[in-house]
């Protein structure tokens, strides 16, 4: 161990291993004994510095020595493990025997393990089945963030990112206005996360019930949603691990309104929502997995939706791609809804609270209206996924009896898969009576559902704690955005939409799509109407007569998440920068027939309350930095078109890490 005249080193080499790892931070203050081999590998020093901190940490609070080591060990091994791509020959072979049985998915038995420290290190019988029952939740926070989400969550060992090109550590070296997509965890969201994982893994390991910690740890949860959208006492929050799991939610609370009918589902711009929403709302599977790790077949029906729901989408772009005037938009959503109520069938009617590229439809006031015109015949579904409005908002869209779908990995900035359905009072009574569509066991547990939810009781036992731990993160965020005034949040959009205007105007080839001005009610918050995602065109480098095709926009993409300084080298600076944006959304091409991909950059609830990683800069100087990093993105994407076919050569793909510790060195 390190003597005691090695202290302050060791310190420093803490506080090091903080700033290169932000994800450690959640033990500042803690300090771990290193062995002296530590300071030989680098990889050493991280595996040992994990070990320590958790170590400490769960010491302190009560957990036996034996199980605290043996767990401490576990999200050591799993934190090495996760960067196991970038070591070096050496680095691993410096790895002891003990990494690998340690980060196995399955519990390697309690001799196994006593094995692998060597005979000072036992565990009592009644300890060997507290770390076999608590082995599924043991491990990292970034490793835990990644269950109970489809296999567009699963981090790819190569690139240590997921399949929105974004990790669930801190990346402050990337420039991100993805907001509209999905953002890579903050330092604020990790810690939150991680906090919440150290509580229940301390309460495990002290022999609490993994079904009640992890109860516990959701619960929380859903608290602390009602808290931060004002719902009353009678309403009800439900858990999903995506948006579109909660439109299959939604078609599900169908089953329970006591209506012998078939479903008319409609829906408002599918194309700008999200790829499995339409075959969602049919009650049919809309990936190849589910959440809960369920092989199944893309669009095949889920067991017991009815078979005879139908879907009616109304556009909200004309063919051209211009936006359509909103009266002819709420007339044919009221002609669809007075058709389908008229042909016998229950209609569950979507509004859109926005879109992919910023846009709303119908209005709170058109749904009002329905609302009284047509009584209690018809669900009223709102899927404001993105995000993008206040409490105040939100609260109103319930008290037009309205289901509310709401995501925390949009605006919120919290990683992505973390959904839920605020249900009204209306709609949350149904919950006490009938059964759940069998094939729902497959995206859902018990647990997220509310306690007093009797058509959840077949659902299977226990809870998505990945999707807590997501859900814990998106909170942190919320909170820091609800504690900075609203007056100061319009401020910084307004600032972020002309900063993203000029950006946009100064390169030739990018054109703004134009977006409607927001409106929901009077009592709007000033930052509600205005924009905070903004779409553009790309003209092709090598056919100008048109605009990028979805999948070449899709490159551009993709390369500006990536550290592009080995390609080229002669721009190096510029190159290496990691900028993070919304994925593409096939719209129509202005000129001619086919598809462009749009991109657009997006201001984020971390934009407001400021990015932890900026915390030495002052608010204008924060802010200013900002805006900048914002300019940057276009004149990459400038460089990206200069370069093209030198790109489509080499095709170069992102990483975690930029690959050249430029980009790096300027956070």
């Amino acid at each position: 161990m390190i003597a005691a005249d090695k202290r302050t080193a060791a310190q420093a080499l803490q506080e090091e291993a903080i700033r290169q790892a932000p994800e450690f931070a959640v033990f500042r203050g803690i300090e771990a004994d290193l062995p002296v081999t530590a300071h030989a590998v680098p990889a050493l020093l991280g595996l040992h510095l994990r070990h320590g901190l958790e170590l400490r940490f769960l010491g302190r609070r009560g957990v036996s020595p034996a199980l605290a080591w043996a767990a401490a060990a576990r999200a050591a091994a799993l934190f090495i493990l996760a960067e196991a791509e970038t070591l070096r020959a050496v680095e691993r072979a410096a790895l002891p025997g003990w990494v690998r049985v340690m980060g196995a998915e399955v519990s390697p038995g309690a001799a196994v393990i006593a094995g692998c420290f060597g005979q000072d290190f036992t565990l009592a019988p009644e300890q060997a089945e507290i770390l076999h029952n608590a082995w599924p939740y043991l491990g990292t926070a970034e490793a835990l963030l990644e269950t109970g989400g489809d296999i567009r969550l699963a981090r790819d060992p190569i690139t240590a990112l997921n399949g929105y090109g974004c990790s669930h550590r801190p990346r402050p070296w990337a420039v991100t206005f993805a907001s509209s997509t999905a953002s890579s965890c903050s330092e604020r969201g990790y810690l939150a996360a991680d906090r919440a994982r150290l509580g229940v893994t301390a309460a495990l390991l002290r022999g609490v019930a993994p079904r009640r910690a992890v109860g516990a740890c959701i619960e929380a949860v859903r608290r602390g949603i009602g808290t931060v959208f004002r719902m009353a006492e009678d309403e009800r929050v439900i858990l999903a691990a995506s948006g579109t799991d909660t439109e299959l939610l939604a078609l599900a609370l169908t089953h329970l309104a006591g209506r012998d009918q078939p479903v008319l589902n409609i829906l408002i711009a599918p194309e700008e929502t999200g790829r499995g929403v339409p075959m969602a709302a049919r009650g049919r599977h809309f990936a190849v997995d589910t959440a809960l790790g369920h092989d199944v077949t893309c669009e095949a029906p889920v067991a017991g939706f009815r078979p005879d729901t139908e879907i009616a989408s109304i556009a909200l772009r004309a063919p051209s791609g211009a936006v359509r005037p909103v009266a002819v938009v709420e007339a044919e959503i009221e002609a669809k809804l007075a058709a389908g109520i008229a042909a016998g069938r229950f209609v569950m009617l979507h509004g859109l609270d926005l879109s992919k590229t910023g846009l709303l439809a119908p209005s709170p006031g058109f749904l009002a209206k329905l609302r009284r015109v047509y009584g209690d015949g018809f669900d009223i579904v709102v899927d404001a996924c993105q995000a993008r409005l206040s409490p105040g908002a939100i609260r109103a869209y319930l008290d037009l009896g309205a289901v509310v779908l709401v995501t925390g990995s949009k605006f919120f900035t919290g990683p992505p898969f973390a959904g839920a359905a605020l249900l009204p009072r209306e709609v949350a009574a149904r919950l006490r009576h009938g059964r759940l569509p069998e094939g729902m066991a497959a995206y859902f547990n018990r647990d997220e559902f509310p306690a007093d939810a009797a058509c959840a009781v077949a659902l299977p036992p226990g809870g998505n704690y990945g999707l807590a731990l997501r859900w814990q993160a998106a909170l942190a965020e919320i909170k820091a955005l609800l504690r900075t005034p609203p007056a100061r949040r319009a401020a910084i959009l307004q600032g972020f939409g002309d900063a993203a205007r000029a950006a946009i105007a100064a390169q030739p080839a990018l054109t703004l799509l134009p977006a409607p001005p927001l409106f929901r009610v009077d009592t709007d918050e000033p930052w509600e109407r205005l924009p905070s995602i903004f779409t553009f065109s790309i003209r092709a480098p090598l056919a100008r007569q048109r605009c990028l095709t979805p999948a070449e926009a899709r490159r551009v993409y993709m390369w500006l998440n990536t550290d592009l300084s080995v390609v080229l080298p002669g721009n190096a600076g510029l190159a290496a920068r990691i900028c993070h944006i919304g994925q593409p959304v096939p719209l129509a091409q202005p000129e001619g027939e086919g598809q462009m991909g749009a991109l657009r950059v997006s201001a984020g609830a971390r934009l407001i309350s400021g990015e932890p990683s900026h915390r030495p800069l002052g608010p204008q100087a924060r802010l200013a930095r900002e805006f900048a990093d914002l300019a940057l993105v276009f004149e990459k994407i400038g460089l990206i078109l200069e370069h093209w076919e030198e790109l489509v050569a080499a095709d170069p793909v992102p990483r975690y890490r930029p690959t050249s510790g430029k980009a790096r060195a300027l956070v």
